[in-house]
């Protein structure tokens, strides 16, 4: 924890980590979560993990979800993001306890709204999701999942069955000290709009997508 000099001369500390703030009921049509909020104070960012049952500590079904406003929210097709938060929350309802924590703060696999605008479209001119955050100048992936390693020791999760295609997010997330005992395969059905987008995090990101095998009749 560091400090800071105040006003009158005094050193007061400067809160580090992530910090629960609030626990409110949250009925949704998938089920009644309890939303747990918290506060990053490394990043700034405030945090939600969305809670069903009692999730007790070892082997909790959980999903960790980045933020991606154009799938959650607007329904893109060019990505997986919106199905793949639905097929989670309805999986920990279904398994009668779990957690999803949303991730802001991820969007674009880190790089803000704005610079996915900007990749989407070299995207549209023919560059793979890879291509375009290189021609940009920025990281291919600069998510940090620390804060949601923070959030599930919160919560008393010491082991998790995690909800993901990405080895690299279980491989964080066990970097930040949470073991992942299972890694749940989260598959949603392509569309025409998504199978390059798909293909590319299968080939160039590690994503285990066995499902586009069986898709041949878009090129």
């Amino acid at each position: 924890m560091t400090e800071n000099i105040g006003v009158l001369g005094e050193k007061t500390p400067q809160r580090t980590g992530v910090e629960r703030v609030v626990n409110a009921p949250l009925p949704t049509v998938y089920g009644k979560f309890q939303a747990v909020g918290y506060l990053d104070h490394d990043r700034g960012d405030e945090q939600v993990a969305l809670v069903y049952g009692d999730i007790g500590t070892d082997r909790v079904l959980t999903r960790l979800h980045s933020e991606c406003l154009t799938g959650d929210a607007f329904g893109s097709q060019h990505c997986e993001c919106g199905d793949q938060l639905a097929a989670a929350l309805r999986a920990v309802v279904a398994e009668g306890a779990g957690v999803v924590v949303y991730l802001r703060g991820h969007e674009g696999r880190g790089i803000g709204l704005l610079a996915k605008l900007r990749a989407m479209a070299l995207q549209a001119e023919g560059l793979d999701t890879v291509e375009a955050n290189l021609a940009l100048g920025l990281p291919v992936d600069a998510r940090d999942y620390g804060v949601a390693a923070g959030m599930l020791r919160d919560l008393g999760v010491e082991s998790v069955r995690l909800m993901s295609n990405n080895p690299r997010k279980r491989d964080a997330l066990q970097r930040h000290g949470v073991q992942v005992t299972e890694q749940v395969p989260l598959l949603i059905p392509p569309c025409e709009s998504s199978i390059t987008y798909l293909r590319t995090k299968r080939e160039r990101l590690d994503h285990h997508l066995p499902h586009l095998d069986a898709v041949a009749h878009w090129s």
